[in-house]
């Protein structure tokens, strides 16, 4: 599937080819703290399949595996672009669902860091809402 989108105030876009069995919800502790969410939704995608414009400032993170991840970032909104590991590990990319123009037809398949999730997740659904704020 052909996909595209971009930061919020647009410096950054993108444009990539993505396997849908490549989507999954992340609840990693790392991921809750660098969005500020109980988890991140992230699209797995080849990294040569994806085109970029705009130059996103890098923060180096160590995983819990020992391995360093890029993770990229809007340097004008903050808003967090994809994650990929370092040298060997630099041909998979993450990008992140909420940018991506087409999201609402992407959906997780699965997901990774149980062991983090946050225990009442499920009751979101029964909470009253509003379409708007």
């Amino acid at each position: 599937m052909r996909i595209d989108g971009g930061c919020h105030c647009g410096a950054i876009t993108f444009e990539a080819d993505m396997d849908p069995d490549g989507v999954y919800v992340c609840n990693c502790t790392d991921c809750q703290v660098l969005s500020g969410s109980p988890y991140r939704i992230v699209i797995v995608v080849e990294a040569d399949k994806v085109t970029l414009s705009g130059e996103p400032k890098i923060y180096m993170k160590t995983a819990e595996s020992g391995r360093p991840r890029e993770q990229t970032f809007c340097g004008e909104c903050g808003a967090p672009i994809y994650s990929r590991g370092v040298g060997a590990d630099a041909g998979m990319m993450a990008l992140r669902w909420g940018l991506v123009t087409q999201r609402h037809d992407i959906k997780p398949v699965r997901k990774a860091w149980c062991r983090s999730e946050a225990p009442w997740l499920d009751e979101l659904v029964r909470l009253p809402g509003n379409e708007t704020a």
